[in-house]
């Protein structure tokens, strides 16, 4: 069996789907006061999870999400869990402009950004829907906005450096076992007749490559300025990712296949509070908080710098930066 082969496609997919009893729990999270901490899609599923374990050990967390009412929601149950009150970050992440005036504003009341977590995402949506600016709302949320909005808030980033206990700051980003399924294909980031041809599942595998890809050349690109980055496969995991799947496909899923959701923030929340991650940026984990491999095409820096170079230029192109 060649190491390619082995590393993707269904094989990985298949062993990570009945991972080891996890030897992380979030009582070991240390003490986390005075760490100031952004979860994107924090008012749901695995986001949500992550947020009330940062809340109990005593993080300032601000909750992401497009959605007022919903958010406002979460924040009042999460309130009910853990006593700590979260904040609301208004956030799309299928339109530019809407990262960047989020960005803005959480820079001008924090200076200090000590973790991202890059959490939200799409999946497998019908109908082969656009973001506000013209990519497929799977790569153009899940990849485009993540990394635009990493890059925004980089100066509170390498400012959060200085002031963490372990002079890092973090870039968690949620990937997917869909990671393994493909690479990239330039030819279908945007409304092209080349996309759908492509399965919606196709195009979400593909946005979670992609935030492998990206991962990794933020850790490349800062590691040396202090930025700890790690992509992480959560798990097959029961959330709101599946609500466009089939209603006797879901059930089958749920009865057979996902945990509950709390092991699904296990993998995240260890890659970013706890010390042994340190030892992992650029790395893929994999349930629960182990060292994975990602497909080998993911270690291609060649591949990397591509899209870092196409991201950067897509960006300027419609934000006029």
């Amino acid at each position: 069996m060649s190491a390619s082969w082995k590393n993707s496609g269904p094989w990985p997919v298949l062993l990570q789907s009945f991972p080891p009893k996890p030897k992380f729990a979030v009582d070991q999270i240390p003490d986390l006061t005075g760490q100031v901490i952004i979860v994107t899609g924090g008012n749901v599923g695995i986001g949500y999870e992550t947020v009330k374990a940062l809340l109990r050990r005593n993080a300032k967390v601000y909750l992401g999400a497009r959605s007022k009412a919903k958010a406002d929601a979460a924040i009042a149950s999460l309130k009910e869990a853990t006593g700590k009150e979260a904040i609301f970050l208004e956030l799309d992440l299928a339109s530019l402009a809407s990262i960047k005036k989020t960005a803005e504003e959480f820079l001008r009341v924090e200076s200090e950004l000590h973790v991202l977590f890059n959490n939200a995402g799409v999946m497998a949506p019908p109908d082969y829907p656009l973001t506000k600016d013209g990519y497929d709302l799977q790569f153009g949320t899940n990849v485009i906005g993540h990394w635009y909005l990493t890059e925004l808030l980089m100066p509170a980033l390498l400012a959060g450096v200085e002031t963490s206990p372990d002079h890092h700051a973090r870039v968690i980003t949620t990937s997917s076992g869909g990671a393994y399924f493909t690479t990239l294909n330039f030819d279908t980031l945007t409304d092209t007749p080349s996309r759908k041809k492509v399965t919606p599942e196709m195009l979400y595998y593909q946005s979670k490559f992609g935030n492998v890809v990206v991962a990794r050349q933020v850790a490349k690109r800062y590691a040396e300025k202090g930025i700890i980055s790690i992509s992480v496969n959560p798990g097959n995991i029961r959330s709101e990712l599946q609500r466009h799947m089939p209603k006797i496909a879901r059930m089958i899923l749920n009865a057979i296949l996902l945990f509950p959701t709390p092991y699904g923030a296990l993998t995240q929340l260890f890659a970013g509070t706890m010390p042994e991650a340190l030892n992992y940026n650029g790395e893929f984990l994999i349930p629960w908080a182990r060292l994975g491999k990602c497909r080998p095409e993911a270690y291609d820096d060649e591949l990397g710098e591509r899209l870092w170079k196409w991201l950067e230029d897509e960006v300027k192109a419609h934000s006029k930066l």
